[in-house]
């Protein structure tokens, strides 16, 4: 593990804890423009949550504030876009089938906020933590947490689901708790071929864990759910929180909260086929429990954050040389400079990465960073 020395760290944002909301959970989408959308779990006019605008020159705009009701409460994750520029998200809980099922919605470029679809908490699915995903026909796919059958009857153990262009919702996969995982907290990644990847955080074959130590999964076009590998909990890495990503050669990167050779979590890659090479963990000074996912640059360098671990014990953003090399880039301190990132990172066009915290800030409401490497 390497310290960066001349890594470039700066605020954008500081969230106040009121109307701008508190606490975002998720990371940062851009458009062209070089502005960034994003949500906040809580604060806004009523307290559940907002969808915001961030411009680069760090003025903000919140977009919608959640009510509780139809529209959805505590959003989770992150948002996407159109090419009209309407935003797409999730919402934790809320809706008006089961205030406590979540929402997928649709904001419109105007502000008007649309709900698409209401979860009831059960064979639909329930509590939606990922962001979603769209391909070229507007279909929109995504997972949630609980919801589904044959699992534990007050809560079930989630679903990959399709949200077509007419709004009507298309149970993909519905995890048994079993082998085939349970819990998708992370996100989906379609391929060309319109198969979709993804993590569970529990489930699969480990025994070291008390419900299972998660899978990376496919599922093909045809709703045909296949485990790639089911994590043991050991140095292979457990729990994994967050979606994954893919290579031109289709191999999947992602990170696991637990395991690894010290417990810290690790970032994995695994094959097509299903074997897993653990890439990198964590020892607790360079950070512990990644949360959020990773990128990748044109060099097969890997960027993400952890939630813990580094000099202050409240996270780090990390780099990952393709030899396996880890620099440190940030050590969060828990000051004005934030702590403990749930989400990861994206890049902009010159290699500047971009992320939030959770805490911290002057207002312990979280704040929105850039760091160049």
């Amino acid at each position: 593990m390497h310290a960066a020395e001349a890594s470039h760290y700066r605020i954008l944002y500081a969230f106040t804890g009121g109307a701008d909301g508190a606490h975002p959970r998720a990371g940062l989408i851009r458009n062209t423009n070089g502005d960034f959308y994003g949500t906040a779990l809580s604060g806004g006019d009523a307290g559940f949550g907002t969808v915001f605008e961030l411009s680069r020159r760090g003025e903000q705009t919140t977009l919608y504030s959640f009510l509780d009701q139809e529209d959805g409460a505590n959003p989770h994750a992150s948002v996407i876009s159109d090419e009209a520029g309407n935003l797409y998200g999730t919402a934790f809980f809320g809706g008006l089938v089961n205030s406590f099922g979540g929402t997928v919605f649709k904001l419109g470029n105007t502000g008007q906020e649309m709900t698409l679809h209401e979860f009831s908490g059960g064979t639909d699915g329930g509590n939606p933590a990922a962001p979603l995903i769209r391909d070229a026909d507007g279909n929109l796919y995504g997972t949630t947490v609980e919801g589904g059958s044959g699992c534990y009857p007050s809560a079930g153990c989630g679903v990959a689901f399709l949200l077509d262009s007419a709004g009507r919702e298309h149970v993909l996969h519905t995890f048994a708790g079993g082998r085939d995982g349970q819990a998708p907290i992370g996100g989906l990644v379609r391929d060309r071929k319109g198969t979709l990847y993804g993590t569970t955080f529990n489930g699969g074959a480990g025994r070291s864990c008390d419900s299972g130590c998660g899978v990376v999964f496919r599922i093909a076009s045809d709703g045909k759910e296949k485990v790639l590998y089911a994590f043991r909990g050991g140095s292979d890495g457990a729990n994994p929180y967050a979606g994954l990503i893919r290579d031109d050669d289709g191999n999947l990167y992602g990170t696991t909260s637990a395991g690894g050779s010290s417990g810290n979590g690790t970032v994995f890659k695994a094959s097509r086929n299903g074997s897993e090479v653990v890439l990198h963990s964590f020892t607790g000074s360079d950070g512990a429990t990644p949360y959020g996912g990773v990128i990748r640059d044109k060099l097969g360098n890997l960027y993400g954050t952890t939630n813990a671990g580094g000099d202050f014990g409240l996270g780090t953003i990390f780099e990952l040389a393709p030899d396996g090399t880890e620099t440190v880039l940030h050590s969060f301190a828990g000051g004005d400079d934030g702590a403990s990132p749930y989400a990861g990172l994206i890049m902009g066009r010159r290699g500047h990465l971009y992320g939030t915290t959770f805490a911290g800030g002057p207002s312990d409401a979280g704040v929105v960073f850039k760091l160049k490497p």
